[in-house]
């Protein structure tokens, strides 16, 4: 296959009447290439390359029509000519040969000229402004014969034509043209030709793409340890030792393969864990493993059996779009309305870090928010990456959902990811470790460590790792309510001064 080119591109080129000589020498070499393609397909026992064997046409008459008509190595365009090869065509090799023979015509046109003038230094020779002349010094321009005609005078030389030589240059003139003018015209029938078998063409081009694209599936497949997947009926989708194909090839240590089991009791996977431990491949992964199998490659797991999935939607990373007035809190809110509002429970929905672009309390509501009614109204297979420890508590309140996290250790001063997937949240998010590492200044980080003391004593619930708040969304809750029992249009003066204490007590 690798003296196969874009045959699609080729042909549509020809369709249009657009294609230049190198498309065509592409194209003949394409077509060079397929006795040995269908050698190969023969021998191979698969219904499926066997129903592609039938459909790649060799297109003996056409190839072996280019392979006498162009060079090896036509030129990029057709303007100059030189891309018919000689003995192609009779009147074309005619014209070529005038044209080409010109030198040996003045070579002896300039030898008998010497010798009836006398004059030694006498020079034919041609510029494309004047043609072709006879040049001779102006000391000897005296002694020219009679039929010498002035065409240029120069500084130290004169330029003369004769009938006979002005007879030489229309003749040798006219050959080019008419080289270049049939050169062209041979061309167009070429492309006449070609798009004769246009559609069989494009039929074997689509056939030896879909070769290709299998070709590569399999090597990539023996070459990285990829292994078959199964599809079932059943929703959900169980991925044994899976791995990110990228990112483990380009890493220098071990890839830590990980498991992943969604089913109607696991809809969705709350992952917490520290940055840079792994979540956003975890998840990558993941959509990587399924688009990889419905296409028709071995996907990079031990093993994995997929259920129906109409479409993955991802909101994954950060990105503005500040010419189309919408700040990266908005284009996060975008993405996040379409996965609300299309996704489906057949669908594999990717969310990472959700809310994250405004203030803590709306960012914790909305991703609780989001995250509740994807689990319970939509009930897509969702992979929920979040810092908001919260989060977690989710579990307990939709029994189709189910904490994750990747753990690290801390070793002295520093962190070690351990990037592997483990049942129940995370303990806790590491950002000052991260951020050392990064090479915040460390007067920084300890400034950081003692504030995040000051606030944990401040609000010691908040910094329970082993119980996860709920007091806030408690508070708003008593809050909804107070206000659904509240008719402001009746309330006196007294009961609007009790409303506020009592809204303030709240707040405690």
């Amino acid at each position: 296959l690798r003296a196969v080119r874009d045959m699609e591109r080729i042909l549509s080129r020809v369709a249009l009447q657009s294609a230049r000589p190198r498309d065509l020498s592409q194209l003949r070499d394409s077509l060079a290439a397929i006795p040995a393609v269908r050698q190969s397909l023969a021998r191979l026992d698969s219904p499926q390359l066997q129903i592609l064997l039938e459909h790649i046409a060799p297109h003996v008459p056409l190839r072996e029509e280019l392979e006498r008509a162009l060079e090896d190595a036509p030129p990029l365009t057709l303007r100059d000519g030189g891309v018919i090869r000689d003995g192609y065509d009779a009147e074309l090799d005619e014209a070529r040969h005038l044209s080409t023979d010109v030198n040996r015509h003045l070579l002896e046109l300039e030898r008998r000229e010497r010798e009836r003038t006398g004059l030694a230094n006498l020079k034919v020779g041609y510029n494309r402004v004047h043609g072709y002349y006879i040049e001779i010094s102006r000391v000897h321009s005296h002694d020219v014969p009679a039929d010498y005609h002035r065409r240029q005078t120069l500084k130290a030389t004169e330029r003369f034509i004769t009938g006979e030589l002005k007879a030489f240059e229309d003749k040798v003139l006219s050959a080019r043209d008419r080289a270049l003018a049939r050169e062209k015209q041979l061309y167009q029938s070429l492309l006449e030709r070609i798009a004769a078998e246009l559609s069989g063409l494009q039929d074997t081009a689509a056939c030896l793409a879909e070769v290709d694209v299998l070709a590569a599936f399999a090597e990539r497949a023996d070459q990285l340890d990829l292994s078959r997947p199964e599809f079932s009926n059943a929703p959900g989708l169980r991925i044994d030792g899976g791995r990110h194909p990228v990112v483990e090839q380009i890493q220098n240590e071990p890839f830590i393969a990980n498991d992943t089991q969604l089913d109607d009791q696991r809809r969705m996977l709350i992952i917490t864990g520290p940055n840079m431990g792994g979540k956003s491949t975890y998840m990558r992964q993941t959509a990587l493993i399924v688009i990889l199998a419905h296409i028709g490659s071995f996907v990079p797991a031990r093993s994995a059996r997929l259920g129906p999935v109409d479409r993955i939607f991802t909101r994954i990373g950060a990105a503005d779009d500040l010419a189309g007035g919408r700040s990266t809190f908005m284009v996060e809110m975008v993405e996040t309305a379409n996965i609300l509002n299309n996704a489906t429970e057949h669908s594999l929905v990717l969310m990472d870090e959700i809310g994250r672009g405004t203030g803590t309390y709306d960012g914790l509501a909305l991703a609780w928010a989001c995250a509740a009614h994807l689990a319970g109204q939509v009930r897509a297979f969702t992979l929920f990456a979040t810092h908001y420890f919260e989060l977690t508590a989710l579990a307990e309140q939709l029994h189709n959902v189910c904490n994750v996290h990747l753990d690290a250790v801390e070793h002295g001063e520093r962190i070690i990811f351990m990037h592997s997937v483990k049942d129940g949240p995370a303990s806790r998010s590491y950002g000052l470790q991260v951020a050392q590492l990064a090479g915040v200044p460390r007067g920084i980080i300890e400034d950081a460590r003692r504030r995040l003391q000051e606030i944990e004593q401040g609000a010691p619930a908040a910094a329970a790792p082993d119980a996860p708040q709920t007091d806030l969304f408690d508070r708003r809750q008593g809050l909804l309510e107070l206000l659904r029992e509240t008719d402001p249009d009746r309330l006196t003066p007294r009961q609007a001064l009790d409303l506020l204490y009592r809204l303030h007590g709240l707040l405690d």
